[in-house]
């Protein structure tokens, strides 16, 4: 696999949502960890626009757990985070994908917050996500919270140990 990597979010029914180009920086058997260049472009495919990311991001993504992440690093250390509640992240030759389930997790200036709840409801009604998809969806919600709250991987400094990857 060369180091290029395409990440693509998908809608319920696996529809194109938005995509961007990273590079990896490690891949095992239940997750990846890549690198988001500044200046990077985000294709929006349901916004029908593109957008330049003005950040370096170190993102993890999972084959197992229902949760991806996207930390901002700003002068050598994390600015916030981002994480998306979704089905576990597929691998398929240079391509990553992962359903969003619209629900997420925030950190920004040190709190952290749940975002995008009105998203996920009417989302929930529009692509007709199952009864036990809404259930799964709010309960590894809860999970993810646990994790940060036990610096559990991959909040354990997994992500930090890659800012060195950034370039000055």
């Amino acid at each position: 696999m060369d180091n290029q990597i395409t990440i693509q979010a998908l809608k319920y029914g696996n529809l194109l949502h938005y995509e961007w180009n990273t590079t990896l920086l490690e891949k095992t058997d239940s997750h990846i960890f890549v690198l988001g260049k500044y200046g990077r472009k985000l294709n929006h495919y349901t916004k029908q626009k593109v957008f330049t990311i003005e950040a370096w991001t170190v993102e993890y993504f999972s084959f197992n757990s229902w949760f991806t992440v996207s930390a901002d690093v700003v002068g050598g250390k994390i600015q916030q985070f981002y994480c998306n509640i979704n089905q576990p992240s597929k691998i398929e030759g240079n391509i990553v994908s992962f359903v969003d389930l619209d629900l997420d997790y925030v950190q920004r200036n040190g709190e952290w917050k749940v975002v995008d709840e009105d998203e996920f409801e009417s989302n929930a009604i529009k692509f007709a996500y199952p009864e036990a998809l809404i259930h799964k969806a709010w309960e590894e919600l809860l999970s993810l919270k646990e994790l940060i709250r036990k610096k559990a991987f991959p909040f354990d400094g997994s992500l930090e140990k890659f800012i060195d990857c950034i370039p000055v």
